[in-house]
């Protein structure tokens, strides 16, 4: 593995900067990393390897040119295939789109190219982002680089995973239910979820567009504030999109590396702590990071939120809901994939086969449980209670905030489980997500710092802020991060092919 493979996102922009090394170096040395671990963590479907190398070059013209670029210009990165790219293939992980080369760049993907960022190619997700193993990839699962015999997470293992086995120091991910943050737990990498609105959504394909929200996947907290600076902001084309500055997230990052959280009023929330399933080991990581909290001079109190426990089903009446909805686009007439057009055939028949073919299992659930919640005669029992429930939920969010400054809980309530063993019941895949679908029903910032090992297999802790305030949340995840010796994030094994 090359040393500059081993750096962070920080410190090869600061390099790359200095002249001590340049983007073309940086990007060749992650394109070997990939091609000798790839094969056996399979975190990318598509490597643009010839479009990075020569972006690098762009970066060091302009550099040599005396051009003032940001702190991760020349800095490779990974991008979900969920989000749109003019020049490589976007599939969402499903067949229904193989080879579909979008004639676009979403917002955040223009923003990663004009900040000087290079774009390594696109990683491995469960179909639509539906999910929690990217077992349900159309092009099979990524696997985990601590033990290739586990999930990386999901639906964003493979940008997870592709962070965690060095193949790119930076990656973008999205986050429905936890896309983000769950892939960071178990993968020992840092992934934030940032304010709904506070990312522009244009140019990513939706799957629930009430709860979608882009994020960075990083090694560091200090990267991920650094990447979520380039790609914040305010967009036109996204009508969700905020209006108002990016939080001072790296300022907030810096200031949690002095190890100092005095005055900072962290709460745990009581029903999390007496929810049954999570595993003993990743209780007592996630009790260390609250007493190294305290022990910084932060305030922990316990409060309460007692909608929470009717958060997941909610979830799960709500996206598929609004999945139904948003892949009825996906009919074999507009994008990609179309079956039995021979002439023979009615146009509703030739949908029909494309469906049944191009989407999978998962998917086709999803779509079913969603159509069936928005039925006449069901929309109030079902589509309508869950809403309703959302706003409980967000109320108790509301309470909790006039409380606390932020929220802490478990990322995950167990570490990464072995291939296949909760594909069979998908009430224990949906699990997974527990701890991490409140906030996105809130539409708060959220982020997963890694806290520890279970079974030699990494642990995360979530920290919650209220909307807009994501400067806390950076603060005090970069504080607990602190206090880490190597960094948990530094410590991921070899992975050989």
């Amino acid at each position: 593995m090359s040393e500059l493979t081993g750096r962070t996102a920080e410190e090869l922009g600061a390099a790359i900067a200095a002249g001590e090394t340049s983007a073309v170096e940086v990007t060749r040395a992650h394109l070997d990393r990939i091609d000798a671990v790839d094969p056996a963590v399979h975190a990318f479907l598509h490597v643009a390897g010839e479009s990075a190398v020569a972006q690098a070059a762009e970066v060091d013209r302009r550099i040599a040119a005396g051009e003032k670029l940001g702190p991760l210009a020349g800095v490779p990165i990974a991008v979900k295939d969920i989000i749109v790219t003019q020049d490589m293939p976007t599939t969402a992980g499903s067949k229904i789109l193989e080879n579909w080369l979008p004639p676009y760049d979403a917002t955040l993907v223009r923003k990663l190219r004009e900040a000087g960022l290079v774009v390594l190619g696109k990683t491995n997700m469960d179909e639509f982002a539906m999910g929690s193993s990217t077992e349900y990839s159309a092009y099979g699962p990524t696997c985990n680089p601590w033990d290739t015999g586990r999930i990386p997470g999901g639906s964003g293992g493979g940008s997870a995973a592709a962070v965690a086995a060095r193949e790119a120091p930076l990656a973008i991910g999205t986050d429905t239910g936890g896309s983000i943050r769950q892939p960071g737990a178990v993968t020992g990498t840092v992934g934030a979820k940032p304010t709904y609105g506070g990312v522009s959504r244009y140019g990513l394909i939706a799957f629930s567009s009430s709860l979608d929200q882009a994020g960075p996947v990083t090694r560091t907290v200090t990267d991920a504030a650094l990447l979520h600076e380039v790609i914040g902001g305010h967009d036109r084309c996204d009508s969700t999109s905020i209006d108002a500055p990016v939080p001072p997230v790296v300022e907030a990052a810096r200031r949690g590396l002095t190890g100092d959280l005095t005055g900072v009023k962290v709460g745990v929330v009581r029903e999390f702590a007496a929810a049954q399933g999570a595993e003993p080991g990743v209780v007592a990581a996630f009790e260390a990071g609250v007493q190294t909290l305290t022990k910084l001079g932060a305030e922990v109190v316990e409060v309460s939120c007692p909608h929470f426990e009717y958060a997941l089903p909610a979830y799960y009446l709500i996206a598929p809901s609004e999945c139904s909805s948003n892949l009825a686009r996906f009919d074999g007439v507009r994008y990609g994939l179309r079956v039995g057009d021979d002439g023979s055939r009615a146009l509703e028949e030739v949908m029909s086969l494309t469906r049944d073919r191009g989407f999978g299992p998962e998917v086709k659930r999803r779509i079913i449980l969603g159509t069936y919640a928005l039925s006449a005669g069901y929309y109030d029992a079902f589509y309508g209670q869950a809403q309703k429930v959302r706003t409980l939920v967000t109320r108790d969010f509301t309470a909790a905030f006039e409380q606390v400054d932020v929220l802490a809980a478990p990322t995950t309530p167990f570490v990464a489980f072995p291939f296949g063993s909760r594909t069979a019941d998908p009430t224990q895949m949906y699990l997974a997500d527990l701890y991490t679908i409140p906030s996105n029903l809130y539409g708060g910032p959220a982020i997963s710092v890694p806290c520890g090992l279970s079974e030699g297999l990494p642990v995360g802790l979530q920290i919650m802020a209220p909307t807009m305030a994501d400067d806390r949340m950076y603060r005090v995840a970069a504080a607990l991060e602190s206090t880490q010796s190597p960094r948990l994030a530094d410590q991921t094994p070899e992975v050989t092919a």
